[in-house]
């Protein structure tokens, strides 16, 4: 199965895949204190639910650091961006 963008709406858990909408390409965010979008496995115009354990994980993980997850290894695919305002 593909993985495709998909953009957080900015309202209720970040976690929850009802809370994501697919993106057609690749989200000009990257930093910030806020969920911009994940990439994740494709199941129509929202993603699958729940969202992986992994991508909760990055989730949280983003939020906490402020930064894209994951950070390490160094160079890995980033599975979740961040923006500076909801």
């Amino acid at each position: 199965m593909n993985k495709h963008w998909y953009s957080y709406s900015g309202y209720g858990d970040p976690t929850l895949a009802k809370n994501y909408t697919k993106s057609f390409g690749i989200p000009a965010c990257v930093g910030g204190s806020y969920i911009c979008a994940i990439y994740v496995h494709y199941n129509g115009l929202i993603p699958r639910s729940p969202l992986s354990a992994n991508i909760q994980t990055y989730i949280a993980n983003g939020l906490a650091q402020q930064v894209p997850q994951p950070q390490f290894p160094f160079g890995n695919k980033l599975f979740v961006y961040m923006k500076f305002t909801n």
